[in-house]
């Protein structure tokens, strides 16, 4: 009996251990979320007014910046699902889930933002543009990287699918991302480009819109991933814990 005792004293005091945030993780929440307030007022307050699409077009600073924000948690997929394939050690699988469901998110924040700035300069919610319909098929493909792991019930067939499919994913993405300047019938605009005639749209950028831009593209592209990728790691990291100690205490 006093054994047994001796041998729960570790299953109680892990959990608790597991429980404690990383101070560097509260900091990045902390520093991420006055970030994210300084964005908001630099869009919304700071920024002038666009002159042809009015106010609407302050939702661009957020529409635009998100999408890079998922382009970098789609790529930490693929080094981690690449690394997964290498070393089959499963903290990489757990770093390319997260960074699907983040940038899953992202992609969706970057779609809807798009939407309610369309209704008012298309008179429309959604038009199928060769950039818009790309921007669909990677949330669709990212949708079913999920489908398939929750499809999957060996961890490691999982895992190892997963890793393949996260990796062959990200050609989804590159082509959102050059599609506007390979397809000439698109509508949608390229504001920024090589050099000011390259750009296209019509879109007239004032230096505090420029600057509201900056500003926000590291908070979205950089910051927003970077800190929900983290979050999500030590969810999955607690969740795989919680099954262990389960499996533990059903064996004795």
């Amino acid at each position: 009996m006093a054994a047994q005792n001796i041998q729960s004293v570790p299953t109680a005091v892990e959990p608790s251990r597991a429980s404690r945030l990383p101070r560097a993780l509260v900091a990045l929440t902390i520093a991420t979320a006055l970030a994210l307030a300084v964005g908001l007022y630099m869009a919304l307050v700071y920024a002038g007014m666009e002159s042809t699409q009015g106010n609407v077009q302050r939702i661009f600073y957020i529409h635009m910046p998100s999408f890079f924000g998922a382009f970098l948690a789609f790529s930490a997929t693929v080094v981690g699902g690449g690394m997964y394939l290498r070393t089959r050690q499963t903290k990489w699988d757990v770093l390319a889930l997260a960074g699907v469901e983040v940038g899953l998110m992202l992609s969706l924040v970057n779609l809807a933002t798009g939407s309610i700035w369309a209704r008012p300069i298309w008179n429309t919610w959604w038009t199928w543009d060769p950039r818009l319909t790309s921007a669909a098929i990677m949330g669709l493909t990212y949708m079913a990287y999920l489908m398939l792991r929750a499809g999957i019930e060996n961890p490691e067939q999982r895992r190892r699918f997963a890793s393949v499919y996260g990796i062959l994913a990200i050609s989804t993405v590159i082509m959102t991302l050059i599609i506007i300047r390979i397809r000439p019938d698109t509508i949608h605009p390229a504001p920024i480009g090589g050099s000011p005639q390259d750009a296209q749209g019509d879109f007239n950028l004032t230096p505090s819109m420029v600057t509201a831009l900056l500003t926000n593209l590291p908070i979205w592209g950089l910051l927003v991933p970077i800190t929900l990728m983290w979050w999500r790691i030590r969810l999955e990291n607690l969740r795989e814990r919680v099954d262990s100690l389960k499996i533990r205490l059903m064996e004795k």
